[in-house]
């Protein structure tokens, strides 16, 4: 039974990635969706894509059972996650598809043989590995996006104050950069080069991360613009608060951790080491326990 079902998920990979002509590459894709796509599509594994293609005839079903609401809060959630391979909604509700009808095959065989906890197994693998991927990618990608921001503004002040425009600057920079702020700020680049304003842009990059830091540079420097404050002293000004907010961030990880070290010492270690010393005492004394079995 294993060695058929095997079989069986091979086959339907390999004709999924056999069949990728005939998909429709001259759909033409919103603006934003071609380059968040161009972005992602560096980072697109061949299994992934036979997935989508073998899945994508069941995605509109999919997205008609999930409703308008929760279909948009799902783009928004994979927006958050920059894309990761170049995933869109679509191609979420494929892979949705794909892996729920593997895990209720799964589901169904172990079921047949008695294995009611592989089943389980297999069923909430079907219904939540797409999204494990998803809040994956969101959280390393906030985590790298706050780490390699302080620094990114400290190059960009450098590079204004040698004399390049701040658009010119910041594509200069861009260009040093690799991972999800890079991307980040690509899509914002394309985006005013499509002749989108500098405000809306940003205000795009801002709705596309979940980062409170993210959002302080674009508050930030939009109030630095209409202020008409220069913008090398605002650069700095941001990252300096950045950094004074990490720090302030990891004082108070450090104080939650206190507690939980303390609980785990008085609840394990310690009770661990005294039944450890008391075993060893009883033992190196030699202590008759005959008298127990009378």
């Amino acid at each position: 039974m294993d060695l058929l079902l095997a079989l069986v998920v091979g086959l339907a990979v390999y004709g999924a990635i056999a069949g990728i002509r005939m998909y429709r590459a001259d759909a033409k894709l919103p603006g934003d969706l071609a380059i968040a796509l161009e972005v992602g599509s560096t980072r697109t594994s061949a299994v992934g894509s036979g997935i989508d293609r073998m899945g994508m005839r069941w995605a509109p079903a999919v997205l008609r059972m999930m409703g308008p609401k929760a279909v948009n809060k799902k783009r928004h959630q994979i927006d958050m996650a920059g894309n990761p391979g170049g995933l869109t909604i679509d191609r979420y509700a494929a892979r949705r598809a794909v892996y729920g009808a593997l895990g209720v095959f799964g589901a169904l065989s172990t079921l047949m043989r008695g294995q009611i906890f592989v089943s389980i197994l297999l069923l909430a693998f079907g219904a939540f590995w797409v999204e494990v991927g998803i809040w994956s990618a969101v959280r390393v990608r906030k985590e790298h996006i706050e780490r390699t921001l302080p620094d990114f503004l400290d190059v960009l002040a450098v590079v204004v104050s040698a004399g390049l425009g701040f658009r010119q600057a910041l594509e200069r920079v861009a260009e040093k950069y690799e991972g999800p702020w890079a991307d980040e700020l690509r899509i914002t680049l394309r985006q005013m080069d499509m002749g989108v304003s500098r405000r809306q842009a940003f205000e795009e990059l801002r709705k596309r991360n979940d980062s409170e830091q993210v959002a302080m540079f674009v508050t930030t420097l939009q109030q630095g613009e209409e202020l008409g404050a220069p913008i090398v002293e605002t650069l700095i000004q941001i990252a300096n608060d950045m950094r004074r907010t990490d720090a302030q961030n990891a004082r108070r990880k450090a104080a939650k951790a206190v507690p939980k070290a303390t609980f785990a010492v008085t609840s394990f270690l310690l009770p661990g080491t005294l039944v450890l010393l008391t075993v060893g005492f009883v033992y190196g004394a030699n202590v008759d326990f005959s008298f127990i079995k009378g």
